[in-house]
């Protein structure tokens, strides 16, 4: 009996589920609103960079396109009265591309594969006349009033309003590092910058995501208008790095430094992280799925949110290509195959937003065994792939203590 999949929202997550489907000979498709040549012109959406795990999965679905733009490990600052510089490898390279290249070029992938598109907007009333004509939804756009059909997981959701202001842009006029890297800035009570090396429209350049703790020096960076006064904007953000982030100061040509596209290429906001459930029931009786945002809304401080997205893509469309009905029970594979991994990365990211905010001892003890030991470090850095396997650390004080006394 031949399938008929629906999937609502054409990011990363429903891009990579439709296209696993396609693999598989599965009638799909996809409802977005927004065409590929109107990426071009749109405001930057985000700063994603795809761990290994991810890229795997690309070189699996036949949509690995950027394969020379990768980066190889982290550069790790914290600063303070003595500033630590480590740097930890990947075992295999992770890679950034700017999603207004990203998605266009997925989704023409989708479609030369037999996928279809359908252009225009998804109400959240649309939703029941789709389970009723396709044999399974997945709903994937972040959407507020989407989000809201989902129950939150309260005990998973410790916040209720966003733990850093953001600050997120591409730049120029800033030199790659020895080793083309991510670097991980850390000001103690101010926050946390993450240098990606990001490929864009017009070649590679530098992603800057400035993870503000509210009230603290860095936060202003958040809602300064850079149309206003460009120059005022980059001289503010030049003295802050100067101050806070000083090893990616270090490589700026004050004078090429700004921003690639102007104010195109500058996001300012905040989140407030929540963990849903995986599906939910509509008045009709049917059950949909809910994928990528609209499941785990995620800080970007540890770049998990795409990744779990297109990991639990890959889940569901096994799951999808193996059974042959979706019931209960379907619902009950999926969660039990995918919960780990997107329990584990909401936990890690929230434990990161807490623990940088208060600095216990056993992270203390943690940063500083880790800028003493390669092999920790290495560790460390590439289970960003694995946010499972970071959790085992941090899951305690105990545990941590132990993984320091490991490697001490």
């Amino acid at each position: 009996m031949s399938k008929r999949i629906a999937i609502v929202g054409a990011g990363a997550a429903g891009l990579h589920l439709g296209i696993y489907l396609r693999k598989h000979n599965v009638d799909v498709t996809l409802f977005t609103d927004r065409r590929p040549d109107e990426y071009a012109d749109c405001k930057l959406l985000n700063t994603v960079a795809h761990h290994s795990q991810t890229i795997e999965r690309e070189e699996m679905l036949g949509i690995n396109h950027w394969p020379e733009s990768c980066y190889f490990g982290h550069y790790y600052y914290v600063g303070g009265p003595q500033p630590l510089r480590f740097y930890g490898d990947l075992k295999k390279p992770s890679r950034a591309v700017d999603y207004r290249v990203y998605l266009p070029t997925l989704m023409k992938d989708f479609v030369s594969m037999g996928g279809q598109i359908e252009y225009g907007t998804v109400s959240t009333d649309d939703l029941e006349l789709l389970s009723e004509n396709y044999d399974l939804v997945s709903v994937c756009v972040g959407k507020y009033e989407m989000k809201s059909l989902f129950d939150t997981v309260d005990e998973l959701s410790p916040f209720d309003k966003p733990q850093r202001a953001l600050c997120v842009g591409l730049f120029k006029g800033i030199a790659e590092d020895e080793t083309r890297a991510v670097t991980m800035s850390f000001s103690p009570m101010n926050g946390e910058l993450i240098e990606i090396p990001t490929l864009s429209f017009d070649g590679m350049c530098t992603a800057l995501v400035f993870e503000n703790h509210i009230g603290g020096d860095l936060e202003i960076l958040a809602n300064i208008n850079y149309d206003e006064d460009p120059r005022a904007f980059l001289d503010l953000m030049l003295d802050r790095l100067e101050k806070h982030h000083t090893s990616v100061y270090e490589r700026i040509d004050r004078d090429a430094f700004d921003l690639v596209n102007g104010s195109k290429d500058l996001l300012q906001g905040a989140v407030t992280p929540v963990l849903r459930e995986g599906a939910t029931t509509l008045k009709n009786g049917k059950q949909i799925i809910g994928l990528g945002d609209i499941q785990a809304t995620v800080d970007p401080v540890l770049g998990q949110g795409a990744n779990m997205a297109t990991y639990s893509s890959w889940i569901i469309g096994e799951e999808i290509v193996k059974n042959p009905v979706f019931d209960q029970r379907f619902f009950e594979h999926v969660e039990n195959r995918r919960h780990d991994r997107v329990q584990c990365a909401t936990r890690w990211t929230n434990y990161k937003l807490s623990s940088l905010a208060s600095l216990p001892q056993e992270f203390m003890q943690f940063i500083g065994t880790m800028s003493q030991n390669r092999a920790m470090a290495d560790e460390f850095t590439d289970n960003f792939n694995y946010p499972e396997r970071q959790m085992d650390y941090f899951s305690s004080p105990d545990r941590i203590m132990h993984w320091c006394a490991t490697y001490a």
